[in-house]
């Protein structure tokens, strides 16, 4: 169903809104780090990891890894119910590689962060590269009972681009477990990154085209953006790479969100990362500026998501 959908004010279709509609209430997730690692930094795949990843492993750090899953759920639940009067909530597997583990450690890790009667859903972070049938099994049987979401990190299906930011896997691999999942019921979000390095306006709109017709059903937008002990940074202060300025972010973003289907719940728009550590873009750090900018953009242009899906 195209916009405008009656339940909806907005011109794009928030993973918020699709949760509220679900289960009659707002649901907040709480991030979650339950010590994984990733094959691209531990060396199994190439050493250093992907070059924009720092330390944290695309973590929130909104908990310490130091505290058990159960306790950081417990954490979660009282910071979220305290501050927002939450009472439906996700468990979110965030940092790292979150299916690297042995199927018997996964099943304990994810069964103990449904601890509270309250966690309606589990979604998990991971690799294409870090799943397999038994592994996509296990995540399968909490389809039953719980809204169950694996989140791929992709950044884009251009195997060029996947080479220059040593992702260690190429756009193949991504289909293949993107099949695999979406074969067992499980809702599949894809990570990408808009303003990779040597990416034209036309690669990004390449990756959003085919994700609409693989049929994803959530996407989660990050701009590139740098961060300290990273190689990207490194390129950054050798002005090897140059960033998206606020106003292209803008008008990619709104090109992105036309050419997705309507029923794609969309993840994220803006905001990436602690604005502690973020070195650039500073822009980014406007999170609501840019989201109701990007409100602007579609009503100015009398637009809305999946208004070019059709003519795919």
């Amino acid at each position: 169903m195209l916009y405008p959908r009656p339940e909806t004010k907005k011109r794009y279709y928030q993973f918020s809104e699709y949760l509220k509609n679900k289960f009659g209430k707002k649901v907040y997730k709480i991030t979650l780090d339950a010590g994984f690692s990733c094959p691209n930094r531990d060396g199994t795949i190439s050493s250093g990891g992907c070059i924009f990843c720092d330390n944290g492993g695309s973590f929130s750090q909104a908990h310490s890894k130091a505290l058990s899953v159960p306790d950081q759920v417990k954490v979660g639940v009282s910071n979220l119910s305290s501050r927002f009067k939450a009472q439906k909530f996700m468990s979110y597997f965030q940092a790292y590689s979150n299916t690297y583990k042995p199927v018997d450690e996964l099943k304990e890790i994810y069964d103990s962060a449904l601890c509270h009667p309250d966690i309606v859903g589990i979604s998990i972070a991971t690799r294409p590269d870090c799943v397999d049938e038994q592994k996509l099994d296990l995540i399968a049987s909490y389809v039953p009972n719980y809204e169950t979401w694996v989140e791929y990190g992709l950044q884009s299906m251009h195997d060029k681009t996947l080479k220059f930011i040593n992702r260690g896997h190429d756009f193949e691999t991504f289909v293949k477990a993107f099949k695999l999942t979406k074969e067992r019921g499980i809702n599949v979000g894809v990570h990408v990154i808009l303003g990779l390095p040597n990416e034209t306006k036309k690669d990004m709109l390449e990756t959003i085209k085919t994700l609409a017709d693989l049929g994803v059903d959530g996407v989660k937008f990050h701009c590139l953006c740098i961060f300290p002990n990273t190689k990207l940074y490194d390129m950054y202060e050798n002005g090897e790479i140059t960033l998206l300025e606020e106003d292209e972010y803008i008008q990619i973003a709104c090109d992105c969100l036309e050419l997705l289907p309507s029923d794609t719940t969309i993840h994220r728009l803006g905001g990436n990362g602690l604005q502690a550590l973020k070195i650039a873009p500073k822009w980014l750090n406007k999170k609501f500026e840019i989201l109701n900018r990007i409100d602007d953009e579609l009503e100015k242009r009398n637009s809305y998501q999946g208004i070019r899906f059709q003519n795919l």
